[in-house]
């Protein structure tokens, strides 16, 4: 168990002098017991931060649709716009810009337009529609699968570009576009005026496809998801008749465009449209000061980074560390709970990564703050006869650890794959023991193979199912198998991992976490085509009942209404009704 003693004393705020390896990350803390060999430790660490890079993105603005018109938003922030780009194969920014995060994706698209206003990508869709040609839309690139870069793409909307972050004071609410990465917002919204979103970890997750899959991160036990906090969208749509325009939905009661906002609350990303503007507010937000239209961030948050060495668990000292993590998510994650100020990331590594790691954040104006950040470590360890080690434990002003690697560390190098769970208790005894078997193979080797486990429940379990389209609502942890790696031979070995370890740990369900007493099916924005493959899924319930459950049918009626030809789509993209 982790004692008082193995944590600096509370007013040891940095745990000595921090030094930074050649990565820039910060180096590891004084250690209770001898360390994991650095090198294995930190090569699992980075490994784990590009996975974080995309835990909180899925699908990007992933309209990969079969391929307008109109002018700036009115009530836009007013300013001369740059003239959209467009990129073709002989140009030397192609290589870059026809690929996105994962490195297992590069497209071959005829040209890459860079969006800089919604007439631009009102324009740009109405040219796909009418030469016949296949779009498909990128905010941040952070799909995990090919939708984006499908060989029959002809055309790629990139909308990095539109970056905008304001104040909307007709609407009392904050303007964001899709291409303004998550660390951009968190600046701006914070910088000018003290608010933020409780949106994802990742700095370089751009707003576009993130938002419209639901949007979780480390504040969202206390503050809920992004879009709990989402007012409305302007959208690109094409009509029956093919001409494309851009509308707005909003969450208002009258709003006879209602339904389309709906869809955007967890429908994922390139179903409907190309979303050109976000408006967030929180709908308990009154009066007309900007302060009070979205939550405020704690001032200041404590960080803790602690690991168990694999050489020295056993099974049963795994099995006893993976069922006090549950437990006590399961125990501690009501919305009244006052560990809705705890996020944290418990990841077991592939043995050659060296260890099991926990990473924690408290937000620390939380009542007792520090005294629920110590006997959470300790209750996950208890039993363990194992003393984790102690790599990092500091005090840090928010904005700060929003930057903070033990949840970001964005790797745009790699390649990778991963398959995803809502866990609505605690792990059962054949999870646990598939998972112990696969992250403990001796036929494979690799410190960025890992499970990605969340803290969830809170605040996001405080909304009804069918208020958004997120219809998970009561689940306490949200996690990923994943694996990251570098070279493309080693793709076969890795995809294999991640696969069978997944179906192995839901092998009494059909392979994958069909909602039940202890799963409730899968996360939209860690998008993962084998849910729609009899091999991989033989559990009867389609790839969409996972994502969705039952609120797939409405986001049917949306898009028969608003895209009614199927114009934008992707391998799980919504079908009309």
């Amino acid at each position: 168990m982790l004692s008082p003693a193995s944590l600096p004393s509370d007013a040891d705020t940095s745990a000595g002098p921090a030094t930074a390896d050649a990565a820039g990350r910060p180096a590891a803390q004084t250690a209770v017991r001898p360390r994991v060999h650095r090198r294995r430790f930190l090569s699992g660490t980075a490994a784990a931060g590009g996975a974080l890079a995309v835990t909180a993105a899925g699908l990007g603005s992933a309209a990969a649709a079969e391929t307008g018109r109109g002018g700036p938003l009115a009530g836009s922030p007013a300013g001369a716009e740059a003239a959209p780009v467009t990129v073709r194969p002989a140009d030397r920014r192609y290589a870059d810009l026809r690929r996105g995060t994962n490195q297992r994706w590069v497209g071959s698209p005829e040209h890459i337009v860079l969006a800089t206003s919604t007439a631009d990508v009102v324009r740009a869709v109405q040219q796909a529609v009418d030469s016949g040609r296949r779009l498909a839309v990128r905010s941040g690139g952070h799909c995990y699968e090919n939708f984006t870069t499908s060989d029959d793409i002809a055309i790629l909307l990139d909308l990095s570009r539109m970056d905008d972050i304001a104040y909307d004071e007709r609407r009392r609410a904050f303007s964001v576009q899709p291409g303004a990465a998550l660390g951009r917002v968190y600046d701006r919204l914070y910088k000018g005026w003290g608010v933020y979103l409780p949106a994802g970890n990742c700095p370089t997750v751009a707003a576009g496809g993130h938002i419209p899959g639901g949007g979780y991160g480390s504040m969202s036990r206390r503050d809920g998801l992004a879009v709990d906090h989402l007012y409305g969208v302007e959208i690109v749509v094409v009509a029956a008749d093919g001409r494309a325009r851009a509308v707005t939905a909003t969450r208002e009661p009258g709003d006879p465009n209602r339904e389309l906002w709906w869809a955007h609350t967890g429908g994922g990303g390139g179903n409907f449209g190309v979303v050109t503007r976000y408006w967030l507010r929180s709908p308990d937000a009154r009066g007309d000061d900007p302060a009070a239209q979205l939550p405020a961030p704690p001032r200041e948050v404590w960080l803790s980074e602690v690991a168990w060495p694999w050489e020295e668990l056993t099974e049963s000292r795994f099995t006893r560390l993976m069922w006090n993590h549950g437990d006590w998510h399961t125990r501690n994650s009501a919305p009244d709970s006052p560990y809705t100020a705890l996020f944290s990331q418990l990841k077991p590594f592939h043995k050659s990564g060296g260890a099991v790691v926990l990473d924690s954040l408290v937000d620390a104006d939380a009542p007792g703050a520090e005294h629920l950040l110590r006997t959470y470590i300790a209750e996950v360890g208890a039993g363990t006869g194992v003393q984790p080690q102690v790599r990092q434990y500091r005090r840090m002003p928010w904005l700060h650890a929003t930057q903070w690697p033990g949840f970001t560390g964005p790797d745009p190098t790699v390649r990778f794959k991963g398959k995803s769970v809502y866990a609505r208790r605690t792990y059962t005894d054949a999870q646990i023991s598939a998972a112990y078997r696969h992250l403990t193979r001796d036929d494979f080797h690799n410190p960025g193979a890992l499970l990605m486990i969340a803290s969830y429940g809170g605040a996001v379990n405080r909304v009804a199912p069918d208020a958004t389209a997120v219809p998970q609502r009561d689940s306490v942890l949200k996690y990923q198998v994943v694996s990251l790696w570098q070279d493309a031979a080693d793709d076969a070995a890795n995809i294999a991992w991640v696969r069978e370890c997944y179906r192995d740990m839901f092998a009494a369900t059909g392979g994958v976490p069909v909602p039940n007493d202890t799963t409730d099916g899968c996360f939209v924005n860690y998008a993962d085509v084998d849910l729609g493959d009899p091999r991989w899924n033989s559990s009867g319930v389609p790839w969409h009942e996972l994502y969705y459950k039952g609120g797939y049918r409405r986001l049917q009626k949306v898009k028969a209404a608003w895209d009614p030809t199927g114009f934008f789509r992707h391998a799980q993209s919504v079908r009309p009704a």
